[in-house]
């Protein structure tokens, strides 16, 4: 016996108490009905694995009409379930039309009961089937957004930024090649994805590749797939990133690093969109919106006959340009007061800001590392800092990346202004914790200060 339910619509009572008897041998649950006009008010109706319909009910009436309305009023309360017509007037025409309305199936009376039994249970694997499929493709779309969820963002105001972020809106709405060139830290990857979210693929899965973290050995099982037995470890069937991200979107970060035997083999891959798994001569198209990244100079690199140019002109439809941080002007503070509450939030230190001072030192420096130079930055700030204030000591930053013209003084005086105001940032303003540091006097210092008007708060 099986979880099934059956629902059995039939207005021969004779007809009900026969099919009853029958289905509860097989199915769990079986309920039957009269009187179709009750259909419309079922409780339930959609639970229901099978329904059993008759196709005529009033008497003298042989069209089927009466089973085809119902038919229709039964899909739309319960459009998954299957339903299987009955009559006692055969006609292969009238099966066609039930069958375009969507039953399942077509049982003349009087039947045979193991051919009955049989086109049931037939009907009843279809709708297991069928709610399977439906749940996996929700556990699809679910994974889906899940692995496309996007916990960074796109911070920031400048015009760099706006220009960048412009292109990439007119980009995405095409399916053409992408490539993203910048600095380490730039943000190649939030733009990538920000081109498959605003895209038609938004839908659809965002896969991201490390070029340079992939070993030569495994390039072609990586991003093409191989079958079992193809090599050694090859101990199960498996698809590559290409055929992963069908549909989608497949980013290639440092595609900059590829030997040229490996260029080759991925050109191909671009060139045909097909793919075949190692161990295997079957292709496999796969449909894919291509977006590469690099901090390597190509264009050099072709020169040189690092890069292939083919492989170039195939990636580099549309070229977006990441501008350094340092170039993008205002955006520094914005982000690092970003990275601020992002961190507060998570170290549990609530009401911290970052002084007058330390702004200025940040806004000094260049940055090598980028936003995530600055990130991790903030993040250490916040882990170490003991105040609620941050003050230029709590960042640490490298002095060979200050900005000559807002930390190298000109002059003696200039010099001894800014050891003053450090000792005062780093002491929040205490003039004996200062004048010791310095190694004066505090009335030296207090001399020294009203002379050159410094605020230490």
């Amino acid at each position: 016996m099986t979880d099934g339910k059956i629902l059995i619509v039939d207005d021969n009572k004779s007809v009900l108490s026969a099919l009853e008897i029958l289905m509860q041998h097989e199915y769990s649950g079986v309920q039957t009905i009269s009187n179709p006009n009750q259909i419309s008010s079922f409780p339930n109706l959609a639970s229901f694995d099978i329904v059993l319909l008759d196709m005529n009910f009033s008497a003298g009436v042989n069209t089927g009409n009466e089973g085809l309305f119902w038919l229709k009023e039964i899909k739309k309360k319960a459009p998954h379930t299957s339903v299987i017509m009955m009559t006692a007037y055969g006609a292969i025409d009238l099966a066609v039309v039930a069958l375009k309305e969507g039953a399942s199936d077509f049982i003349l009376k009087p039947w045979n009961n193991e051919k009955l039994l049989v086109t049931v249970k037939s009907a009843y694997k279809l709708r297991k089937s069928q709610k399977e499929i439906r749940l996996l493709k929700q556990k699809e779309s679910n994974l889906k957004q899940v692995i496309n969820q996007d916990k960074n963002y796109i911070v920031g105001n400048s015009k760099a930024l706006s220009s960048v972020l412009n292109l990439t809106r007119k980009v995405a709405k095409t399916d053409v090649n992408v490539l993203i060139t910048g600095e380490n830290g730039t943000g190649k990857e939030l733009i990538a994805r920000e081109v498959h979210r605003m895209s038609k693929r938004k839908d659809e899965i965002f896969i991201a590749v490390d070029m340079g973290s992939i070993s030569e050995t495994l390039f072609e099982s990586e991003l093409f797939g191989h079958l079992k037995g193809a090599f050694t470890d090859a101990k199960e069937d498996r698809a590559g990133k290409f055929e992963a991200a069908h549909g989608g979107t497949l980013f290639l970060d440092e595609i900059g690093n590829l030997s040229l035997q490996t260029q080759a083999k991925l050109l191909s891959a671009i060139q045909n969109r097909v793919v075949v798994r190692v161990g295997s001569n079957t292709p496999i198209p796969v449909n894919i919106r291509l977006v590469c990244a690099t901090n390597c100079n190509l264009d050099q690199m072709v020169a040189e006959g690092l890069f292939r140019e083919d492989l170039l002109y195939r990636i580099n439809t549309i070229h977006i340009s990441m501008p350094a941080l340092r170039e993008r002007e205002g955006d520094i503070l914005i982000l690092a007061d970003f990275y601020l509450k992002r961190f507060s939030q998570k170290y549990d230190k609530q009401g911290l800001r970052i002084n007058n001072l330390a702004q200025e030192r940040l806004m000094a420096y260049t940055w090598p590392g980028n936003i995530r130079e600055l990130q991790h930055t903030v993040e250490r700030a916040v882990i170490l800092c003991e105040g609620n204030v941050l003050k230029p000591a709590d960042f640490l930053l490298n002095p060979k990346s200050i900005t000559p013209m807002d930390t190298g003084p000109a002059t003696l005086s200039e010099m001894e202004q800014l050891m003053i105001t450090n000792a005062l940032s780093k002491h929040d303003g205490n003039y004996s914790a200062a004048a010791e540091q310095l190694g004066i006097t505090r009335q030296t210092l207090y001399n020294k200060i009203k002379k050159m008007g410094v605020n230490g708060k």
